[in-house]
């Protein structure tokens, strides 16, 4: 997972306080502000799972997945495709797709609440990285590092923009890769109780 879903991912929750006040919370009463988050910490914060599940429907890291080539000339939901075609998978319009999402533009990690969503690419509505064999070989890393960075990030500070400044959410080009268009420029202030924790 790169630093544009990261990014993201704390451009969101800065747009949304009540989401990050949440996040905040649920840290705090798992780690306390005597301590810093560990990845022992990670798996026992349902809403930062949430919040990581939300961010990569909307910002995808690939919105077309890796190309598949099929080995033999094949009917795909009413269509011909041919032996040998490059198909590339919009996963980013799937994700945001009205028709499976519920207000699908809005920012709502309580969608992912109910554990109904996950990244195996067994649902083909929610598959963020890839399914079958070209599922994402670092999905399971980049689960604990995206984790790991954002609880300590949200734990250890407060975020704000500068004065005058805008969040910009749109994305700079629809390609291989998604990118911000307005690079996230956030100011930390640090909240933890003893300042040897940073």
């Amino acid at each position: 997972m790169q630093a544009a879903t990261f990014s993201y991912a704390l451009a969101e929750i800065m747009n949304k306080p009540q989401v990050i006040n949440k996040l905040q919370e649920e840290v705090d009463a798992l780690v306390g502000k005597d301590n810093i988050v560990e990845e022992s910490h990670i798996h026992q914060l349902p809403y930062l799972y949430a919040v990581m599940k939300e961010t990569l429907r909307l910002h995808p890291t690939l919105p077309l997945l890796v190309p598949h080539c099929p080995t033999q000339t094949c009917l795909v939901g009413g269509y011909t495709v041919p032996k040998g075609s490059r198909v590339f998978v919009n996963v980013w319009a799937i994700h945001r797709d009205p028709s499976i999402w519920e207000n699908p533009l809005d920012f709502r990690p309580e969608r992912f609440l109910d554990n109904k969503w996950d990244f195996t690419g067994k649902d083909f509505n929610y598959f963020p990285f890839g399914s079958g064999k070209r599922i994402c070989a670092g999905m399971a890393s980049a689960e604990r590092m995206f984790m790991y960075a954002l609880a300590s990030m949200i734990h250890s500070f407060d975020w704000k923009m500068a004065q005058g400044d805008k969040l910009e959410l749109s994305e700079l080009k629809f390609g291989i890769v998604l990118k911000k268009r307005i690079a996230l420029v956030a100011i930390p202030t640090p909240r933890l109780s003893h300042p040897t924790l940073y």
